[in-house]
């Protein structure tokens, strides 16, 4: 049977130990979150994630989300249970605002528990999880009354949250959608159209449903720019505070699925339904990004959080399982064969597992922690920095967390063997369900676009030069170090690699737009690889001054770094060569001819 027990040693690790945020109480919410918080926040997570949200995850996947004719939507057995409990213990208000009954946790430490979270049961964790990044669209964009009437219940999740935004003619391209918003003349609108894809549009857990959807204001101009966010929800809710009618809005239909069953998938319509303005008119994707970036940090997490589940369960495999006997002899001389941890070719789908796991957990950690910077230091540089890295690695996190984050899947699964291709062993579900992550929320291919076309230039190419001289630094203060040498010297060469990439595609990209389309996913991919490189070479540092206290878990983290420089790091040099081929040999090839 599988099992997922949170990694909370390697967790303690990266907030303690490479973030250090015990050193960072002159921030709000930094002096609360003292090691000893975070290590109570992190076992009592690991608890409720192992014995309340992962006997579910099968659960859910069997049994799917199931709309009834009168358009109510029942989730799995045991969904609603779990779910009164996560919002009784506050688990969503770790980091939620002060002000709305939070209690204003930095970031770097709510990403830890939304980890759990999601590897413990991905289709359930999406439920809290959107509604927080609604909740976050409405601090940042809604107006006094609007956070007042929502926020509280939105921060404990007690009310749901969703976004609004695909419709069946257009995903991608938001500016075609047809959505369309009348006002009602009292400070309302009307709001009527179809939305497709929505997480969560209608379930039982909850009493109300908050919906952001994005519509079109009669007369507005045409594009992107004319697009307008909404407060939709499923009941209007009187001036005390109580539920009053039902709005019209409500669920059409569920999406039959590849994965994430438990996880109530809409169509949602909308038939004059009353909804208020957030924000200014016209302005509405400046509010949804700030969801959208919320939910596109959280993808990445889940592409990381399948990752481990899958290695977990991977590991257990491989040290059970006997079949056959070791290259260089007998290993297990008491038993009819060798597990097959002692094969090469096993343990090599084990540690491409296991070094980008742990690699991957510093960078989104870390990346979390920039947000924190970005909106609580009192330093306007810091702050300008962080949003930098914020803004530039976003796309990072999401898309290359999932695409190596399924590759871990699948190891996962193969390490398994005909095992895993089927239902008791628990690897196929993850499979299918850590697919999805590729896809939504922008796919991978348009995060890709975003770093290269928008991100990249920005501000004259002031982000990714400020990550290069952070590096620098790095390196220049870690010289000297014994034992650092293979990572220092692995970190500064694909970050030439990476600082090669990023002058052709400004050279080249600008000239022939195709280039820059034809080489963004391998660009993403080594600032992936760059990124990884940089938090292992920093965790090696921290292992190495560690080694002489005995634990074996610095010696461990030296140990799969080491595997990371030599047996992954080198990629970096593929997707370079690739990246500069352009775009000739790729457009050449006509549509007649594919």
């Amino acid at each position: 049977m599988p099992r997922y027990d949170a990694p909370v040693r390697d967790m303690q690790f990266v907030l303690h130990e490479l973030l250090q945020l015990q050193n960072y109480s002159n921030l709000p919410g930094f002096a609360d979150a003292t090691p000893d918080v975070i290590d109570q926040i992190l076992e009592e997570g690991a608890k409720f994630a192992k014995n309340v949200l992962f006997p579910l995850n099968a659960v859910g996947d069997r049994q799917g989300c199931k709309r009834s004719d009168d358009a109510s939507v029942k989730t799995p057995d045991g969904f609603p249970e779990a779910y009164r409990q996560l919002v009784e213990n506050g688990w969503p208000l770790l980091a939620a605002h002060p002000e709305m009954g939070g209690q204003g946790l930095p970031h770097a430490v709510n990403i830890a528990w939304t980890e759990m979270v999601s590897a413990s049961n991905m289709a359930f964790g999406m439920y809290p999880g959107l509604t927080h990044g609604a909740y976050q669209a409405l601090m940042a964009g809604g107006s006094d009354e609007l956070k007042a009437k929502y926020g509280p219940r939105m921060a404990s999740a007690e009310w749901a949250g969703t976004m609004n935004l695909t419709e069946p003619h257009c995903g991608t391209d938001l500016g075609l959608m047809k959505t369309k918003a009348v006002p009602n003349g009292d400070g309302s609108y009307k709001i009527t159209g179809q939305k497709i894809w929505i997480s969560g549009g209608e379930q039982d857990l909850t009493e109300n449903i908050i919906h952001l959807v994005l519509a079109r204001i009669e007369g507005a101009p045409e594009g992107i720019k004319g697009v307008s966010l909404f407060v939709v929800p499923k009941y209007l809710v009187n001036a005390d505070g109580s539920l009053g009618a039902r709005n019209a809005a409500s669920c059409g239909g569920l999406e039959e699925k590849m994965g994430i069953h438990g996880n109530a998938t809409c169509v949602m319509n909308y038939d004059g339904a009353t909804g208020w303005l957030v924000g200014e008119e016209h302005k509405g994707m400046r509010t949804m990004f700030v969801m959208m970036n919320e939910a596109r940090l959280g993808v990445g997490l889940q592409g990381l959080s399948q990752a481990e589940v899958a290695y977990q369960n991977a590991l257990d495999f491989a040290k059970d399982r006997v079949q056959g006997r070791s290259l260089t002899g007998t290993q297990a001389p008491d038993k009819p064969a060798d597990p097959i941890i002692v094969h090469p070719d096993v343990r090599r789908m084990l540690l491409d597992q296991k070094a980008f796991i742990e690699g991957a957990r510093a960078f989104a950690y870390w990346a979390a922690f920039q947000g924190d910077l970005q909106h609580k230091s009192p330093d306007e540089a810091v702050r300008e920095k962080a949003g930098d890295y914020m803004a530039l690695l976003t796309p990072v996190v999401k898309a290359y967390l999932t695409h190596k984050g399924y590759e871990c899947a699948n190891l996962g699964l193969q390490v398994h063997g005909g095992s895993g291709f089927t239902r008791e062993w628990g690897l196929e579900q993850v499979v299918r369900d850590c697919r999805i992550t590729l896809i939504y929320e922008g796919t991978n291919g348009v995060q890709a676009l975003d770093l290269v076309g928008r991100k990249l230039g920005a501000n004259g190419g002031r982000a990714v030069f400020s990550f290069f001289s952070e590096i620098d630094e790095f390196v220049a203060s870690a010289e000297g170090v014994p034992g650092l040498e293979p990572f220092l010297e692995g970190l500064k060469s694909v970050r030439a690699e990476m600082q090669d990439g990023t002058m052709w595609l400004m050279q080249n990209g600008m000239s022939d737009f195709n280039n820059a389309g034809a080489s963004s996913h391998d660009y993403l991919h080594l600032v992936g690889l760059t990124a990884l490189a940089y938090m292992w070479a920093r965790m090696a540092k921290i292992a190495l001054e560690q080694k002489g206290s005995g634990d074996p878990f610095y010696a461990a983290k030296l140990a799969t770094g080491r595997y990371f420089v030599e047996r992954m790091l080198p990629d970096a040099g593929a997707h370079l060569a690739k990246l500069k081929t352009g775009a000739a040999a790729m457009m050449a090839v006509s549509e007649a001819q594919f």
